[in-house]
């Protein structure tokens, strides 16, 4: 699944007509007929409505209404209709979504889920792990973002969807996947077992020096985030200082990003949303920050979306320094749309800017300090970057 920054929302607006009556005499059939035109209707009109660029990226989305007009029979024709015209917009973050593909999508955000707990995009038309989520057996397996996923079991990803790789991917638990990967000159295997994926959000752990504490975010997906945020910060609020790690977090749900950035500013804004027509809705933060110290947010190219927003509003504010590499690069912002008959569409409704009105998308954030991570690293388990942090935060406190 390639999940995305998100901001739930449920289908606007009315039916558009004339897109073709049931001519069947067939009851079933006639009814099979007008479940197909309806649900084409609504995601023609939904994105109609709010896709970020007016201009549709080239596209002459008027011709798009009445294409398949008196031609779906059934509302599997309509799913095959609705991904053509989508993915005619070439905009990789605006999905549609079967049933069963919104459902699962809902259950990750209800911190449910299921497979290996890999993120994964299309990026320069290659299958790409975004990131693996903390503990899943694809962490254990050593999979790592940017790796490039060449064949899945005994089939090329060349020219393959992202749901039709998702799909190839998930299976019952207890079953194997093996995924073959390219990563910089090298190939891999990797035979992973499929488990129940336990998503939580937020962690800590001890550190060595214990006046530094350390709190991982793993995503923003999950509408349970913000009190395990609570929880965490709980244990961690008497620390001198603090390390807040976003390596790998793919992003999630808007909101969460900006109440958590809220958590460490008592002023300044922290994200400006911009539609298509230009209108600009600026979040910004209240006073009342639960931490004042010296921090450091760790980020790199699995950095993601709403870890982006969170880190950009950050380091724009002077808030904390960033070390890492630099981060995925997407500032785009999806709505999730409800449609007919439990299907969906997420549907990319804006762009967004830091506080200085830096445009991010497919640029990134460079970190204050720059510090790599090697596959060598990973396998020696050693961090560097964690290394650099804690080295720095505790210079912090020796000048405080």
């Amino acid at each position: 699944m390639a999940f995305s920054l998100v901001t739930l929302g449920t289908l606007s607006g009315g039916i558009l007509s004339g897109c073709g009556k049931p001519e069947s005499a067939n009851p079933k059939a006639a009814a099979a007929q007008a479940e197909a035109n309806t649900l084409y209707e609504e995601a023609w009109n939904v994105i109609n409505q709010e896709y970020v660029d007016g201009q549709f990226n080239g596209q002459n989305w008027g011709q798009w209404r009445y294409r398949f007009q008196g031609k779906l029979k059934d509302p599997q024709d309509a799913y095959v209709a609705i991904g053509t015209m989508v993915a005619s917009l070439n905009d990789e973050y605006t999905r549609f979504l079967r049933p069963r593909d919104m459902s699962e999508q809902t259950m990750s955000i209800d911190s449910k889920l299921y497979g290996v707990g890999i993120q994964i995009s299309k990026r320069d038309n290659k299958l790409m792990v975004l990131a693996t989520i903390d503990g899943t057996p694809a962490d254990k397996a050593g999979l790592l973002p940017k790796d490039v996923i060449t064949f899945i079991d005994t089939y090329e990803t060349a020219g393959m969807s992202v749901e039709d790789a998702a799909d190839r991917i998930r299976g019952e638990r207890g079953t194997y996947v093996t995924l073959t990967i390219k990563r910089n000159q090298q190939q891999l295997k990797k035979r992973i077992q499929r488990d129940e994926i336990k998503l939580k959000s937020v962690f800590t752990k001890p550190m060595k020096d214990p006046r530094i504490g350390y709190v991982r975010l793993s995503s923003f997906i999950s509408e349970a985030m913000l009190g395990e945020m609570d929880d965490v910060m709980r244990k961690v609020q008497d620390k001198q200082a603090l390390i807040v790690d976003l390596r790998g977090n793919y992003g999630g749900l808007l909101t969460n990003a900006v109440e958590i950035a809220d958590m460490f500013l008592d002023s300044g804004d922290i994200v400006s949303i911009v539609n298509r027509d230009k209108d600009r809705r600026v979040y910004d933060a209240h006073p009342g920050a639960i931490f004042r110290r010296p921090m450091v947010v760790l980020i790199d190219g699995g950095s993601a979306s709403a870890s982006e927003i969170l880190s950009g509003a950050l380091k724009d504010n002077k808030r904390a320094t960033l070390i890492g590499s630099q981060s995925f690069g997407k500032g785009l912002v999806q709505k999730i749309n409800n449609l007919s008959n439990g299907a969906g569409i997420n549907i990319t409704i804006s762009k967004y800017l830091t506080p200085n009105g830096t445009d991010i998308n497919k640029k990134g954030i460079e970190p204050d300090i720059k510090v790599s991570f090697t596959e060598q690293d990973f396998y020696s388990m050693r961090d560097p970057q964690l290394d650099r942090a804690t080295q720095f935060l505790k210079n912090q406190i020796a000048s405080h």
